[in-house]
This record gives C-alpha cells, structure tokens and sequence, in this order.
C-alpha cells in the first residue's frame, strides 16, 4: 500500500468530502473555514483532540452535546473545550424544569451524526441549539463539520445566524 502524507490525506478530505453542516453553510452564504486532521484509529474524537490536531487553542474548539429537556424535548448545546455543561443553568435558558444528557447510543439516530462528530449544522432534524457566551469572547470558534477529523470555523455571531441560537451562560 501506497505511503500518503498526512496533508495529501487532508487535501483529499477537504476536496471530496462536503459535509451536511459544510453544506448548509454554503448555501446561507455563511463565511467559513473547513480545517482537516488525520484521526488514529481507536483514539475517541473529543474537543482536546481536536484542539491538539488542529493547533486550534482549546478554548475556541465547542464540543456539540445533545441533551433532553422534561418540557421541550431534544435540544443542542456548544460549549468550549474543556467547560462543563451546567444542566441547571441550560434548563433555566431553555425553558425546562430538568435536562439530562441524551445517551450516546441515541445520537446517532436523534442528529445523523456519530459521537465526537456531532455538528449543531445540517442535523437530520432541527433542534433548538443553545450556544455557551464564552463563544463571544472570540472573532472565530472551531466547531465539527460532521465527521471525525474535519472542522468548522465560523464566527460565532455567523453560526447564532446559521441555527438561531439561542446564547447564555450554560457552564460551569
């Protein structure tokens, strides 16, 4: 088997691969950046290993989870690397009494992604998205085009526009 570098594997990612969330974008004519990154096999997707691949600084990389609310059902949060989702305070935002995290055997089948490939954009069906405040504090975040090893960045205000994010306060 042919030796491929790491950037001719990204190249080909970057040009074959169009993604639901990429897509989405592209036709709102919402301004974004696609940054690829080889995966090891067997190592689990997460906002530290993205940050670590893409040399995005962690705090800028949102890690998209999907939660259930007692009153209004499915809903989605982006918070940033390395914060902790604050369930009282996502339920308080949302309009919930209680909020508990989807099981990961669900995800799949609720967004049209697979875990650590979760995309607020280009879902199979749309959900409320809740974006964590801190996304403000930078003129871009980095957030999962959809597949393991492929990412968005997006300014935040273009992606609040992209799903009708609601933003507050919802970590620790």
């Amino acid at each position: 088997m042919p030796k491929v570098s790491l950037n001719h594997a990204v190249r080909e990612v970057l040009n074959l691969k169009k993604t639901n969330a990429a897509r989405l974008l592209d036709g709102l004519k919402i301004p974004y950046e696609l940054r690829g990154f080889h995966v090891d096999d067997g190592l689990e997707m997460s906002a530290e290993v993205a940050s670590e691949k893409s040399g995005f600084p962690l705090e800028r990389v949102f890690k998209t989870l999907v939660a259930r609310g007692d009153r209004k059902g499915i809903l989605v949060c982006c918070v940033s690397g390395g914060s902790e989702l604050h369930l009282k305070s996502l339920a308080a935002l949302s309009g919930n009494k209680k909020i508990e995290m989807v099981p990961v055997k669900e995800i799949k089948t609720l967004t049209g992604y697979i875990k650590g490939g979760v995309s607020p954009l280009g879902m199979k069906k749309i959900y409320p998205v809740y974006l964590d405040e801190k996304a403000f504090l930078y003129s871009t975040i980095m957030i999962s085009a959809g597949e393991w090893g492929l990412q968005i960045v997006i300014d935040p205000r273009n992606l609040v526009r992209a799903v009708n994010a609601v933003s507050g306060k919802i970590t620790e």
